[in-house]
Parts: structure tokens; sequence; C-alpha cells
């Protein structure tokens, strides 16, 4: 038995996990692989009361008032979990839109259930990864 026989078999494998992947699964996949590119931790990874860095894709972007104060909230997805990221006071944040690829750093909280990052620092990153 070759060395180049189990490559094969991991490859044959890949490809049909692939081919009966759904597109969620696949996108999910691909994000998770592209968090090293970022130097992020995985959003399922994140406890409570600790500072992280996470990076993913903007599902929503939403203004929503807290305490009478307006609130934009963006939900970020990197494959592995989701998080609220909250920026207080703010209307509208150009480049936070649905769609980009963002890397943020905060501290993590939970609210209702939801892990949420109020005024993390944010960096916009190319759809590419690079």
């Amino acid at each position: 038995m070759s060395t180049a026989e189990p490559v094969k078999k991991g490859r044959l494998r890949g490809f049909f996990q692939r081919l009966t992947s759904t597109q969620a699964e696949l996108e999910a996949e691909e994000l998770r692989e592209d968090l090293g590119r970022h130097g992020a931790t995985p959003i399922a990874s994140c406890a409570e009361r600790q500072r992280s860095c996470v990076a993913g894709t903007l599902r929503t972007v939403t203004l929503r008032p807290r305490g009478g104060a307006p609130a934009l909230e963006a939900e970020l997805y990197d494959g592995s979990d989701v998080i609220d990221l909250v920026w207080l006071g703010r209307r509208k944040i150009v480049g936070i839109e649905p769609g980009r690829v963002v890397r943020a750093e905060g501290l993590v909280s939970v609210q209702d259930g939801r892990k949420v990052m109020f005024n993390p620092r944010y960096e916009l990153r190319p759809a590419g990864g690079q």
C-alpha cells in the first residue's frame, strides 16, 4: 500500500461530502476555514466576560433603539455560531452591511441567551479573506 492511497481516499471522501452537503453547510465550512486568515477565535469558543477577536460575515444589520438611544445591531456568523455586534449611539456605519466580511474585537457578554459584543473595535475585510 503506497502513501498515495490514503490521500486518494481522503480526497474522494471529501468530494462525496461536498457533493451531499447543503449550500449552508458548505458556506459554514468555508467561513470556518477563513478564520485562520483573520487571526480570529471561533464564535462558538468565545466565553462570556472574555475579550475576543472574531471574524465572519454579517448576516443582518438593523437599527434598534436601546433605552431611547439609537443602536446599530449586526449579526456576525463565522460558520460555528453567531454573535450580535452592537454600536450604541450609532444609526449607520459606512461599510457595515449584510454580506460584508468583518473582524471585530471586544468583550463578549450574553443577553437573552445570545452572545453580544458592545461597541466592538472592527475592521472591514475584503470578501476573499485577504
